[in-house]
């Protein structure tokens, strides 16, 4: 069946961001808690906003407002240095538009950290919705985002594909009923393995872009 709709997870999958995530993440707890928390300790904390990870997280809950401010401070100050677009990524993201295949981002992402991501790429004017850790009541693993995105494109889950590097990803998008795919293609990525099996798990964009072209035809 012609693909319709791509759907996308945001940190990891379209974006290179999570090492700067990461930075701010261990800067901020050493600050304020004075302790060192692991990428692994990190990306077990993943599935809520950045807010909420802070405010779940941080042990002296008095410095939680500042902390979350700082964070976002960090994270736009560095974001155009630490973070930049691949030619494939780009390649891979106006095929989709030029080809009229409507497009979504459903990330556990604040609409702040978002917008700062979104603006310093200059990616807003590629999707058609953008549903971020604040538009659901319940994040992914949950296929909330994804049945909201699907309403509001109005497309089935036949249809659609979903895309994203992380476990929580994956069962998301195969509670939604959706073709999903696992990705390891830019320099970080949450998930090594996935707990339940993606239907592809692309290392290259390139292989993704390989079957958008021949389902097209």
């Amino acid at each position: 069946m012609t693909i319709k709709a791509v759907l996308f997870d945001f940190d990891g999958t379209l974006a290179d961001t999570l090492p700067l995530s990461f930075y701010a993440f261990k800067f901020i707890f050493k600050k304020y808690d004075n302790r060192d928390v692991s990428t692994e300790e990190l990306i077990s904390m993943f599935g809520p906003t950045e807010d909420d990870i802070i405010s779940n997280n941080l042990l002296k809950k008095e410095y939680v407002a500042d902390a979350i401010s700082e964070y976002y401070q960090i994270y736009q100050m560095d974001h155009a240095s630490q973070v930049q677009m691949t030619d494939e990524m780009l390649n891979l993201l106006m095929y989709i538009k030029s080809n009229n295949i409507k497009m979504g981002v459903i990330t556990g992402k604040s609409r702040e950290a978002f917008q700062i991501s979104s603006d310093s790429l200059n990616l807003s004017h590629f999707f058609d919705i953008v549903i971020t850790g604040d538009d659901v009541q319940k994040p992914k693993p949950n296929p909330e985002g994804i049945f909201t995105v699907l309403e509001f494109l109005g497309v089935s889950k036949d249809e659609a594909v979903f895309i994203g590097d992380s476990n929580a990803d994956i069962k998301a998008g195969k509670a939604a009923g959706l073709r999903t795919f696992g990705v390891q293609w830019l320099s970080t990525y949450q998930s090594t393995h996935f707990e339940i099996e993606p239907d592809f798990v692309f290392t290259k964009i390139d292989q993704f872009l390989k079957i958008l072209e021949s389902e097209q035809k």
